[in-house]
């Protein structure tokens, strides 16, 4: 049987759905396909991430810091050096990496202004 899955796309749920596609189209260089009032799309390469914002308490909760989007990359020296005029304007508290981990990956961890953390890693 071939290969039938494409990719996975996460949906993040987030306070402020124009906030997010700001960090996702300006700090992390993806693109917008779709947007409705409260949904977005946005991909880079083959990567893509449904964004939606919540209603009162639904959904995740925003901005819990834990490892819930993680996206594998074949090269984070590359990735780092094409965001890092954009990360250098964040606070430093918001930006680690990219930094070798004993699990074997290279990481570049961002959290994004809704305090949801956004991981970057390439197997090393």
């Amino acid at each position: 049987m071939a290969d039938n899955f494409i990719r996975i796309t996460p949906f993040i749920h987030v306070p402020d759905i124009d906030a997010a596609l700001a960090f996702f189209e300006g700090v992390l260089g993806f693109t917008k396909y779709v947007h409705f009032s409260n949904y977005a799309y946005v991909e880079r390469e083959k990567c893509g991430v449904r964004l939606l914002q919540n209603v009162g308490e639904d959904g995740a909760p925003p901005g819990n810091r834990r490892f819930a989007y993680y996206i594998d990359v074949e090269d984070i020296a590359a990735l780092y050096a094409e965001l890092k005029p954009r990360l250098d304007a964040m606070p430093p508290r918001d930006v680690h990496g990219p930094a070798d981990k004993p699990y074997g990956q290279r990481e570049l961890c961002i959290l994004a202004p809704d305090g949801n953390l956004i991981v970057f890693g390439q197997s090393i």
